[in-house]
């Protein structure tokens, strides 16, 4: 599989450069590459990776779960990898609650000898809300390093204690 292209900074138009705004920075992320990282922060995520390879006639191993979830989401369902609610649309799809998956397209079906969609569903489903949640955390973790630990924490800037109302912002429309 060919790499893909990771947009790692704050704006993404060509023309941002007459603003004073550099493009984006692009890192090429390689889902071979993502696979084992989402392993590391989740041993406990099944693999699934027992099935045969079609030319080789030996075990798939590095053809993980993880891997062709990664595979359906970008390549299948052409969904953004940086953003928690694809995420979250492509595991209701394992699920059956969103789109219908496909044997026909779904990763892994031309490569081993049998399909592993409904395996990999089972997997999914049998998978815990809280387990899911940290398997898409992981995935945005991964593919937008960016926006790492700034999820539901407050701005330095914000504060948690009540303000008094400023008064006279409507005089400074006169």
């Amino acid at each position: 599989m060919g790499g893909l292209v990771v947009s790692l900074g704050t704006s993404q138009l060509h023309h941002s450069s007459f603003f004073g705004i550099q493009p984006a920075v692009a890192q090429r992320i390689s889902p071979s590459d993502v696979w084992q990282l989402v392993y590391q922060q989740l041993p406990d995520l099944p693999k699934e990776n027992t099935y045969v390879n079609k030319e080789t006639g030996k075990v798939a191993e590095t053809n993980t779960l993880a891997n062709r979830l990664i595979r359906y989401h970008v390549y299948v369902k052409e969904r953004s990898p940086i953003y928690r609610l694809d995420w979250k649309l492509t595991l209701a799809d394992y699920l059956g609650a969103n789109e219908v998956m496909y044997d026909t397209t779904y990763p892994g079906n031309d490569t081993l000898r049998q399909n592993p969609i409904e395996g990999d569903r089972a997997a999914i489903n049998r998978l815990s809300r809280r387990q899911r949640d940290a398997l898409v955390q992981t995935l945005v973790d991964i593919f937008n390093p960016h926006l790492q630990n700034t999820n539901n924490q407050p701005s330095p800037s914000t504060s948690t204690t009540p303000q008094k109302p400023q008064t006279g912002g409507a005089d400074l429309l006169k």
